[in-house]
């Protein structure tokens, strides 16, 4: 069902009543006018996509409305009916700013083809600007997770991706509830048609529904303009719902009636509109205790909930965030290999596979983007990391550093050490051995413990069974 809304013109009642009629039929919302003033006055309020309009009628000319109502910035598409079939008549409409012409009789299957052709460019145009932002948006490529519970997340978003079903993603923050929802729009039948992310809680109460159901001019003070809201830009698409428990109790109200009818009515107009928008919703609060609480509607809940996917934080998926790590420093450089591509020191890597990651996946590509600035001759070394990931390290060796005396250096360089000896300690002596649990090479770690032992003269010597 298309959301094309067409102003019939014309001041002859029963040619007018069919010509609705017949657009009504094929599945458009149609207002109609009677004359030029009245249909001025309708066109003011911005909501109209296309125009179809008398050329001679008693208080007006057809032609004039159009030049009139491009003056006036209004982006009705405007086609011509007429009954005077001249060439001067066609082309001084077309000069005007009308879009084309049909002549008296009218053949309602030529203007329902016309209608068709402005409703498919309509909507190119749409997913053009969506396009855009979407190139930007899924580039790089999506990451595969290896984490059994990453490849059930995969499995419910093929299972539901080629139904109609809404569907709420819930989730602690960065964990990519927002790639979810673009990977079930991508893989639907929408595929072609836009994907919209909204995040409610960024938009001001007092325009939340302007914003998500449009407005006309004039319709409050300072719509100087009219808007299409989000459901109409979305129509044909996805419409992502971000932080949807950020919504206050009364849009909540109406967005069910949004979900459940798929019907739409911009504020200040009196027609209603049809849409066929998809409704994917995110969260990472609870939404089953908020409805306990008062503060979200059991039935929205119940409907945006009839298929639900929890993303699993990154703290339980740890096999996935070495692959992660190398995933994001490759699309830091796009192409680089070899030499040129930044790497990670293992025991830096180390340290970040056992970091808790409170931000999640978002928190770990920060990390990351900000070591890849720090770093020397392209390689990442403990000392790029954040002091926070430093401090909490020691915890996550098992205690391997007790003391935060000394700048951020010299605590790195007893971290290493100390690691470092324990390792060998663990091996018997073994360096070898210890080099390969640690994930480096037998040479590395000789140069390691040259590099190390002059800084720290707590270290002492290191004798050939690695201890101090």
């Amino acid at each position: 069902m298309s959301s094309l809304h067409v102003l019939v013109v014309d001041d002859e009642p029963a040619l007018r009543q069919i010509l609705a009629g017949a657009v009504t039929r094929a599945g458009y919302s149609v207002d109609q006018a009677s004359g030029v003033a009245e249909a001025a006055a309708k066109l003011a309020r911005g909501d109209f996509d296309v125009a179809l309009c008398d050329i001679k009628m008693p208080d007006g000319n057809g032609i004039d409305l159009v030049r009139n109502s491009r003056a006036a910035g209004i982006e009705t598409t405007f086609i011509m009916v007429t009954g005077f079939a001249s060439l001067d008549t066609a082309v001084e409409a077309l000069r005007a700013g009308a879009s084309d012409y049909i002549t008296k009789p009218v053949q309602y299957e030529e203007v329902l083809h016309r209608l068709s052709q402005i409703d498919a460019l309509r909507g190119l145009r749409e997913e053009n600007k969506s396009l855009r932002k979407a190139v930007s948006d899924s580039a790089p490529k999506l990451y595969r997770f290896s984490s059994p519970g990453m490849l059930e997340v995969e499995r419910l978003v093929g299972k539901v991706a080629p139904t109609d079903s809404t569907v709420l993603i819930t989730g602690e923050s960065g964990t990519g509830k927002g790639i979810a929802a673009r990977q079930i729009h991508d893989q639907s039948r929408r595929r072609d048609g836009p994907f919209l992310p909204v995040n409610c809680s960024a938009i001001p109460e007092h325009l939340l529904e302007s914003e998500f159901f449009g407005h006309t001019k004039g319709a409050f003070t300072g719509a100087d303009h009219a808007r299409k809201g989000l459901f109409l830009q979305a129509d044909g698409g996805t419409l992502f719902l971000d932080e949807i428990g950020e919504l206050p109790l009364h849009m909540q109200t109406k967005l069910l009636h949004m979900v459940e009818d798929k019907e739409v009515r911009p504020l200040g107009s009196e027609q209603v509109r049809r849409v066929d928008t998809r409704i994917i919703a995110a969260t990472n609060s609870d939404l089953a205790e908020r409805v306990r609480e008062g503060k979200f509607r059991e039935d929205l809940y119940f409907r945006l909930s009839m298929f639900q996917i929890q993303l699993p934080p990154l703290r339980e998926r740890q096999t996935d965030i070495p692959g992660l790590m190398q995933f994001l420093l490759r699309n830091l450089r796009p192409g680089a290999s070899g030499a040129s591509a930044i790497k990670i020191d293992p025991l830096a890597e180390e340290i970040l596979i056992a970091h808790a990651w409170p931000g999640n996946v978002r928190e770990l590509e920060n990390v990351i983007n900000r070591a890849c600035i720090l770093a020397e001759d392209d390689r990442i070394g403990v000392a790029d990391l954040p002091s926070t990931i430093i401090q909490a390290a020691p915890r996550a060796f098992g205690g391997a550093v007790a003391t935060s005396e000394g700048n951020l250096r010299e605590q790195i360089r007893r971290l290493e050490i100390d690691i470092l000896l324990r390792a060998i300690s663990d091996a018997g002596g073994d360096r070898k051995l210890a080099a390969q649990r640690l994930g480096i090479g037998l040479s590395s770690l000789y140069r390691k413990l040259e590099e190390l032992q002059p800084h720290d003269t707590n270290a002492g010597d290191i004798d050939a069974t690695g201890q101090a």
